[in-house]
């Protein structure tokens, strides 16, 4: 991986990560519909400036705007939303970002469900078992003094991730490789889901508002960083390495979550998280191939000659 896309992929990885850290904050002054509302209408804003910059052409007919529509709902305003929910009932940033790392597991499952995936071998049935595991151990709901309010909030992480996942086996099949270019895609679909929201604002959005500059500051970072540039990083780390190696910033998301977590917010985080999250990664690793190819590089590297200090 060259140099630029290597820092491409920790910027996004910060950006994504982060995330999580900014809905807690943002949370404690505006309802999380609100919050969704403001993170869509300032990604638009961001990816339809650039749209306008490089001119690329907009959806034409009607067929796409409406399957970018349903793309809105399941792949922003659902997930959006259920985040910030269950945040807001006091669901740690850091197992909310960890459980985020399940979004490529149900990915699998609903495709191999909706007929998109037509097999799933032992390999990958391996690794969604060991993955959907590690969310059970992230969540830990044996331990001793977890409230219903907080379990609620975990599971509407858990369906933020699947709608995520959703999402993506949707815009597969429905929406990508049409003609219309990533960037012009992205850009109608979160205009398209602000607006969406916006028409429900008037009944949805009426909570009391409290803003500081933490709170402020939040919303400006979820919505112009992690929902606009982020995009653009994205794509252009797929365009530049391909979307195998884009996807590995996956990896990546959780670890910055579960840090900010603990440093900036002062989380108390148990071993369950820690643990859950690797066995997650794990999944996802047996899951797409990744270890089978890892082993197989291991096994066609040579040996090198032992060196005076390795015969000593």
């Amino acid at each position: 991986m060259r140099g630029a896309s290597l820092l491409r992929l920790v910027l996004l990885a910060l950006l994504w990560g982060s995330s999580f850290l900014f809905i807690k904050v943002a949370v404690e002054g505006v309802s999380p519909v609100q919050l969704v509302l403001a993170r869509l209408a300032l990604g638009a804003l961001v990816l339809l400036a650039l749209v306008a910059v490089r001119r690329a052409p907009m959806p034409r007919d009607a067929w796409m705007w409406g399957h970018l529509a349903v793309a809105a709902v399941v792949g922003n305003i659902v997930p959006y939303f259920m985040f910030g929910w269950g945040e807001q009932r006091g669901v740690a940033s850091a197992v909310a970002g960890s459980l985020n790392a399940t979004t490529p597991l149900f990915t699998l499952v609903i495709a191999r469900a909706s007929g998109t995936e037509r097999i799933i071998g032992p390999t990958r049935a391996a690794g969604l078992l060991i993955g959907f595991l590690g969310a059970v151990v992230a969540l830990a709901p044996w331990e001793h003094g977890a409230s219903a309010h907080t379990g609620t909030g975990q599971l509407a992480c858990l369906l933020a991730a699947a709608s995520y996942g959703v999402s993506y086996v949707y815009m597969r099949r429905f929406i990508t490789g049409r003609g219309v270019s990533p960037l012009a895609l992205a850009a109608s679909q979160l205009a398209l889901a602000a607006v969406l929201l916006s028409l429900t604002a008037p009944v949805t959005a009426r909570d009391p508002i409290t803003l500081t500059t933490a709170v402020i500051l939040s919303i400006v970072a979820l919505g112009v960083l992690g929902t606009g540039i982020a995009y653009i990083l994205n794509y252009r780390l797929i365009a530049d390495e391909g979307a195998t190696t884009a996807s590995t910033v996956t990896y990546l998301l959780p670890i910055v979550a579960v840090a900010l977590g603990i440093v900036v917010l002062g989380e108390p985080i148990s071993w369950t998280l820690f643990a859950g999250t690797a066995l997650i990664l794990l999944g996802i690793a047996v899951a797409e191939g990744r270890m089978r190819n890892l082993l197989r590089l291991e096994k066609r590297r040579p040996i090198a000659p032992a060196s005076h200090s390795d015969e000593a």
